[in-house]
């Protein structure tokens, strides 16, 4: 342990969380203090190692309910805080948040936090929504410090009475925040958006949507597809960008949708994930994000950020990215009506899309600047470690 500096633990389950939602911020912890990243081991874990400069720990940790191996997960969780004796663990993803601060409340770390990203058992039945329930409100019993992501999540965790622990959102919400330096229009990027449209047979003055994330039936899918099926029967030159896979995981789409995107002619897909989508949201003339659930999707802020407009479903963090009418059209999910005639409105009147995506950059500026989001979460250290 670096003399004079409190040390501090982050978690998660596995080591490409850590490095989504915290690459560059260790290294700026790192100057305050003794900063130890911990997840299932991953070749992202060394990178984190390498590139940040701090200490890493690799406790295997399985995303899915497995009794057997999160009970070794968390004796090893238990000896690991005792020996390394941390001032703080703040733990991330649902996993390692319920094992994390089991471990840590076992341990005697003092400070410990859970971040919420988002709720999954409001849109389970039965048995598992009983466990997803229960294990988030263990997570939340052990924490000394809640951060729901948004004010969404926040509500979600005060209406099913998962905690007493004290709450906060940090700034406007977002974990993570987003490098406006990155996401902005560059020559080559325009140029690589050219060339995807071009690839795709988009041709000048027609009009693209973009939807970027997973291909799971709980992103709406169903309703995206049926509205713009609907939508390039009626107009012409009309196309919609599918940027992403389907995760092994994830609710597997269902055979019709699946095939409608793959054979429709003004559909196009991507070849998997993707290292760089900005050139995809540079193809686009407007963004779709139909989803039934999020915690806070950072799709909708990138496409913010590359001055696109945005037609976002009424569910948590779209519609607090999203204010309606200026800088994107929010409506009902589950209702691919609302979703083509949103849609249908973006084609007729291009005045107006122009209108939504001329404020879409500096809001998201306002709001979620990766610095601000940043600055806010140091903050609270400084002010829960004092």
């Amino acid at each position: 342990m670096q003399s004079g500096k409190d040390k501090i633990i982050r978690t998660a389950t596995v080591p490409l969380s850590l490095d989504l939602f915290c690459r560059g911020l260790f290294q700026t912890l790192a100057d305050e203090y003794d900063v130890v990243a911990l997840s299932s081991p991953g070749k992202e874990l060394g990178e984190i190692r390498k590139r940040e400069g701090i200490r890493t720990i690799a406790v295997q940790m399985r995303r899915k309910v497995a009794p057997l191996s999160d009970l070794k997960s968390l004796l090893r969780l238990i000896r690991v805080f005792r020996k390394e004796n941390p001032r703080m663990v703040h733990s991330i993803t649902p996993k390692a948040g319920l094992l994390s601060m089991m471990a840590a409340k076992i341990a005697g770390v003092p400070v410990r936090i859970h971040s919420f990203t988002g709720l999954v058992f409001p849109y389970r039945k039965g048995l598992m929504h009983f466990i997803l329930r229960i294990t988030d409100s263990i997570t939340a019993a052990c924490a000394t410090y809640v951060l729901p992501e948004g004010e969404g999540v926040m509500d979600d965790l005060q209406r099913y009475h998962i905690t007493k622990t004290p709450m906060r959102v940090l700034g406007n919400g977002n974990v993570r925040g987003i490098d406006l330096d990155y996401y902005d229009h560059t020559t080559d990027i325009d140029r690589l958006g050219e060339d995807i449209r071009r690839h795709f047979g988009i041709g000048e003055g027609e009009f693209a949507f973009l939807y970027v994330g997973r291909f799971d039936q709980d992103k709406g899918f169903k309703e995206l597809t049926e509205a713009f099926e609907r939508l390039a029967a009626k107009y012409p030159g009309v196309h919609l960008l599918l940027a992403g896979a389907q995760e092994s995981e994830g609710d597997k789409l269902d055979e019709n949708i699946a095939s409608l995107i793959s054979s429709h002619p003004a559909i196009h897909i991507s070849q998997g994930w993707l290292d760089d989508v900005r050139p995809w949201y540079a193809a686009a003339d407007a963004f779709v994000h139909s989803s039934y659930r999020e915690g806070f999707p950072n799709v909708v802020i990138e496409a913010g950020a590359m001055g696109l407009a945005s037609i976002v479903t009424n569910i948590n963090g779209s519609r607090e990215i999203i204010l309606d009418g200026e800088n994107g059209v929010i409506i009902p999910p589950h209702d691919a009506e609302a979703l083509y005639l949103a849609m249908r409105s973006f084609i007729k009147d291009r005045d107006y899309v122009k209108s939504l995506a001329s404020h879409a950059r500096s809001l998201v500026s306002i709001r979620y600047e990766m610095q601000y989001v940043r600055n806010c979460l140091i903050d609270f250290y400084r002010e829960v470690l004092q």
